[in-house]
């Protein structure tokens, strides 16, 4: 294993979380959501070449999974994965990030998975705990646009929600 893999996988693997989250955010079925984790992986290794330590790691790598991801989400028929075997070792133990027992949890990515793909990014952000200006930043849009548009996004969220556990009820 060559000095620039160890260095990619050790950074993976301290921000396997990030991935992790935007996996489930994007996909409501396991096996996509394992899917759509070694294709962020694949898509990062692949431009890890490019990233230049002009920003955080982590912010390369939000913006990149997010990318992959409303490309993998948009594709009709998802491209072939790693077939790098040490980048396939990546182990993405999910008992630590395990939150389907908590049904809050559930039914919010459950109300995500309805959401647009620009809606889910401004989600991921906003719970991530970013700036409207970090993200303008990472989607390109103005912070006045991130605003309104991540108003109208919790408010879509919030009716979601509402709906779902209204319909719980009946």
């Amino acid at each position: 294993m060559s000095l620039l893999e160890k260095e990619f996988l050790e950074k993976i693997n301290k921000h396997k979380g990030v991935i992790f989250k935007i996996s489930k955010m994007y996909m409501d079925n396991p096996d996509d959501q394992n899917d759509l984790y070694q294709e962020i992986i694949y898509q990062a290794w692949k431009s890890y070449g490019e990233f230049q330590n002009r920003s955080e790691f982590s912010t390369w790598l939000y913006r990149t999974a997010l990318n992959t991801a409303i490309v993998f989400l948009r594709s009709e028929k998802k491209r072939g994965f790693i077939q790098n075997q040490n980048v396939e070792n990546i182990n993405i133990h999910q008992e630590s990030y395990n939150d389907t027992d908590d049904e809050n949890m559930k039914m919010m990515y459950e109300a995500i998975y309805e959401l647009s793909s620009i809606d889910k990014a401004l989600i991921f952000y906003f719970l991530e705990g970013f700036s409207g200006k970090d993200i303008a930043q990472h989607l390109g849009i103005t912070e006045v646009n991130v605003r309104v548009k991540l108003n109208r996004a919790k408010s879509k969220l919030k009716e979601i929600i509402e709906r779902k556990k209204f319909s719980q009820h009946k």
